[in-house]
């Protein structure tokens, strides 16, 4: 398969492989199934070292457009350089690991103009069970006042079998990046993803930028896709939670207004305590990356309040931000034991 050069259309789903064959024999049929051909089909390759291109040239060569890269970019530079090549009036940007189902595009499609939204998922559900919310995104994504995050559906591990509330179409403060609808004139304006972040936290990060530049982000709920999560990082992989805990750090000293070194101050004090819970545990890895995490925010220290000055001159919005609940949801779930978002006081 040789790269395609790049054609207008109305919508492109792009999907970011890295070796991920296996997932792309599983998942890449049903998408191509589901999916009508006006839809460009984009597989945008990190660098792979294993059999994912041949597979695709002798398998969907006349389906999909190949765009293929010499390194492994990252999900969130990998995106950054894909989008640069793929014109669409919105992208679709999928996990190699989601399955999709009847209808998923168009009612997310149909969601984002009735509600205006700029970005928006659908209902992420579990692979293995779609009777439970999966934990990248589940019903839309919250943020609580130390600035972790959240879904309605998902606190910490604790997921939730799915109902009718999780079924609403609403706004919410961050989109899922398993499965992350965006306008093309929405992405260009706030300049992508942060590459810098590498993985993880870069589509929240997208959401609260986009947010301040005065635009919704909705999660449309009566649409549904099956997530198997992990796929390329498991959720036990100490350099998983290394770049969950820099960048989530990151994300907070870029994007919340007030004197950053107080709100700083105490979520990087709930951290170490995370981090020695996990040490008491006897996991010392993810302990060491807990504090790697901080070295890593410590080095970008001069680039992060660069960018959050930068980012303070191009904030418009003067209301609250959709989605932000500020009690503390470290404190209510494993003090107070909630385990259901929709159980937190105060969450709108």
């Amino acid at each position: 398969m040789t790269p395609v050069a790049s054609q207008r259309s109305e919508v492109a789903v792009v999907v970011l492989n890295w070796n991920g064959l296996s997932h792309l024999q599983t998942y890449l049929p049903p998408l191509l199934a589901g999916t009508t051909e006006d839809i460009a089909i984009w597989v945008a390759d990190n660098g792979s070292t294993d059999e994912s291109l041949s597979w695709l040239a002798s398998n969907h060569a006349d389906r999909v457009q190949l765009l293929p890269m010499a390194a492994n970019h990252g999900f969130a530079e990998g995106y950054n350089r894909a989008l640069q090549e793929i014109d669409a009036d919105t992208y679709v940007l999928l996990n190699s690991d989601v399955r999709v189902t009847p209808g998923w595009m168009d009612i997310v499609l149909q969601e984002m103009k009735v509600h205006g939204w700029s970005a928006a998922s659908p209902l992420i559900v579990q692979d293995d069970d779609p009777r439970r919310c999966e934990h990248a995104g589940a019903a839309g994504g919250w943020m609580d006042g130390d600035g972790y995050p959240f879904c309605l559906g998902r606190i910490f591990g604790t997921t939730e079998p799915v109902d009718g509330w999780h079924r609403q179409s609403r706004d919410v403060f961050w989109a899922s990046g398993a499965c992350f609808f965006i306008q093309k004139e929405a992405w260009q304006e706030a300049n992508g993803f942060d590459g810098d972040l590498f993985a993880h936290m870069e589509e929240i990060d997208l959401c609260w930028r986009l947010q301040d530049l005065g635009h919704r982000i909705g999660c449309a709920g009566n649409a549904t896709v099956q997530h198997l999560g992990g796929g390329t990082l498991q959720a036990s992989s100490p350099f998983k939670t290394y770049l969950n805990f820099r960048n989530n750090l990151i994300v907070m000293l870029k994007n919340r207004q007030g004197w950053w070194p107080v709100f700083m101050f105490r979520r990087m004090t709930l951290d170490g305590m995370a981090a020695f819970r996990m040490l008491g545990s006897g996991d010392w890895r993810q302990f060491l990356a807990v504090g790697k995490a901080h070295g890593g925010l410590y080095l970008a220290l001069p680039r992060v309040l660069k960018q959050r000055r930068a980012l303070q001159k191009l904030r418009v919005r003067r209301g609250p931000l959709k989605g932000w609940w500020s009690g503390s949801i470290v404190w209510s779930h494993f003090i107070r034991g909630v385990q259901r978002a929709r159980d937190l006081k105060g969450l709108d």
